[in-house]
Parts: C-alpha cells; structure tokens; sequence
C-alpha cells in the first residue's frame, strides 16, 4: 500500500507562480514513477505530467511545456511540479498519481488550484 498527500494548492492571480508537492508513505521501495493529472469541474480527467522514480524521464502534456516542471525530491519520496504564467484554464484539482511494480496505480486526494484574473 502506498499513501499519496499533495500540498501547495491554493487561489492566485493570473500570472503567478505555484509549486505543487506530492509525498509518499507506506511500500515506497515499490515506486516506478509517479506524476500528475487535474480536473476542473465538468471535464475530463487531464494528464499534466510524470516522471520516472529515478528523475531521468521527465514527460509533460504539449499544452503544458514550457511553463511546468516536474521534479524529484531524491532526499524524499515526493515529486515537485512547478507551474508558471497560471491562467485561469489552469483552475483544477491537481491529483498525484503514482504507479508501483506490479502495476497498480495510486492517487491521492487532490490539491485544488484557482487562478482568478
């Protein structure tokens, strides 16, 4: 079993900037990468990034780039995502995900982001 708890979401202002965190507790020596999707309200879940367990794969949605990054904190088990430039189509609950050896796909419960104009 792994835990995932993000942190870092709150309400800012169109152009400002966030750093989004994602730690893991419990069976962590299973990880294999771990990443992040959002949804707003009435949408589709949207891939936003991931990154292998190791740091060395880094992998961002087209409409993304440029404005984010995903990172590995190697002294924890937690991944960093760096959003720049928000607007207001990024307003979403940002969900971590991680995926394990055998497979199975863990979330957590969600950091809601709000970019007002």
């Amino acid at each position: 079993q792994v835990q995932l708890v993000e942190s870092g979401g709150g309400l800012v202002q169109a152009g400002d900037s966030l750093r989004l965190s994602c730690a893991a507790s419990g069976r962590t020596f299973t990880l294999y990468h771990m990443g992040w999707y959002r949804q707003a309200p009435g949408k589709e879940r949207d891939f936003v990034a991931s990154i292998t367990i190791s740091g060395d794969n880094p992998v961002y949605a087209d409409s993304l780039k440029g404005r984010i990054t995903i990172s590995r904190d190697t002294a924890k088990d937690s991944v960093v995502l760096q959003m720049n430039s928000l607007n207001p189509e990024d307003t979403a609950t940002y969900l971590c995900y991680a995926v394990v050896y055998g497979g199975t796909t863990y979330w957590g419960q969600g950091t809601q982001v709000t970019v007002s104009s």
